[in-house]
């Protein structure tokens, strides 16, 4: 079986995504290739969208969240005949030849620009492909009930609420979770992931990032967390891409010896072991990496839209807290790191939920379809 995964690059959510299930794939041996859908349209349009994307969060996260609710409340500015369905239905024939070409047979969607375009292409050409969209976070986002695939992969039983549409059917669902690199269903010693990264494996450590561009009040909370934090705490800030914020807290920092400023990190699966607490925005791949790894979180509300909702969901869950200010949020910080009663039940509540494999899930499921596809194409015959 051939597979072709369709993200985007708004962000690196649907990215890590879409990075996950071909890992999977590669490692069963099959043949697994990854584009940008807006590729297809236009390789400038990716980059605008890329570009706009990114400042977006980072600097008009305002926008965003009024973006995004403006979508949630007119869900026809996916539709059809809407301006951005149209946009992206001028990709479909150079995808539909992509995929012919490429003799795929499975097509899987982490975005929804991608489950759309692929519906006009099915619309148009009718491919012997099966087709499976991705919930890559803890809620229904916009467009994806007028999206036509043959399954959705969503994070858990309990959303089927929030997919209700006659557009979509019981037997389309499929609770596989949100996919994540193989590395985060490992863990490493706490003491010792701590040494790796220079932490007195005494101290408490407390882990931010906010998402891989860095962007949030990540200033604001580092300088009111190196108030907060006693001799025996140490934090960790993850700056991401943000090379700017990056040189800024280093230069500003460089002389307190329990605040480590740090770039991109390719391993935080083992930062994440390392830490007692996680500060982060509640992105929907990072924090499901977090539970993976049971480790407490405090979740900062820096971009709202989809993300409001992984919030609560792991508030829900007891496996998280959240402040409406950063004073606020500092101070539940501090509070968690010194009650060693608090951070284990948040712990233990992360660590009841499922942990099955997401993407061998979404392996075994897009196979099964396949199969029934190629079945009655025989008997058709």
């Amino acid at each position: 079986m051939a597979t072709l995964i369709l993200s985007c690059s708004t962000g690196q959510g649907h990215n890590s995504c879409a990075k996950a299930v071909k890992e999977y794939y590669d490692a069963q041996g099959e043949t697994c290739v990854i584009e940008d859908t807006l590729d297809f349209v236009s390789r400038t349009l990716s980059r605008v969208i890329c570009w706009g994307h990114t400042t977006m969060y980072r600097y008009l996260h305002w926008l965003f969240k009024l973006i995004y609710g403006y979508s949630e409340k007119h869900p026809a500015i996916f539709h059809e005949k809407s301006g951005i369905y149209r946009l992206l239905a001028l990709g479909t024939e150079r995808l539909c030849k992509y995929i012919q070409d490429g003799g795929f047979d499975t097509v899987i969607c982490t975005h929804i620009f991608a489950s759309l375009m692929m519906t006009e292409v099915q619309k148009r050409y009718h491919l012997p492909v099966s087709i499976g969209l991705l919930a890559t976070d803890y809620t229904c986002n916009p467009g994806t009930k007028e999206s036509r695939v043959d399954v959705h992969f969503i994070p858990d039983a309990s959303l089927k609420v929030d997919f209700d549409s006659p557009n979509i059917q019981e037997e389309q669902f499929c609770c596989s979770g949100i996919p994540i690199r193989q590395m985060f269903y490992h863990s490493t010693d706490k003491a010792e992931a701590k040494r790796a990264f220079g932490i007195a494996p005494e101290h408490k450590h407390l882990v931010m990032m906010c998402g891989s561009m860095g962007c949030g009040p990540m200033k604001r909370l580092t300088w009111l967390l190196s108030h907060r934090l006693t001799d025996q705490m140490e934090m960790s800030v993850v700056c991401g891409t943000n090379r700017r914020l990056q040189k800024k807290l280093q230069r500003h920092y460089k002389d307190n010896p329990n605040i480590h400023i740090l770039g991109y990190t390719k391993d935080m699966s083992l930062l994440m072991d390392s830490a007692d607490l996680y500060l982060t925005k509640p992105g929907g791949i990072s924090i499901t990496e977090a539970a993976m790894k049971a480790l407490p979180m405090v979740l900062i509300d820096a971009v709202a839209g989809c993300e409001y909702y992984n919030k609560f969901y792991f508030i829900r869950k007891g496996g998280a807290r959240t402040g409406a200010y950063s004073m606020e949020i500092s101070r539940i910080c501090v509070t968690l790191l010194e009650d060693e009663r608090k951070l284990d039940a948040m712990h233990q509540s992360l660590a009841a939920m499922p942990k099955d494999n997401a993407a061998e899930i979404i392996y075994e499921r897009m196979h099964q379809i396949a199969a029934a596809r190629r079945d009655g194409a025989s008997s058709a015959q």
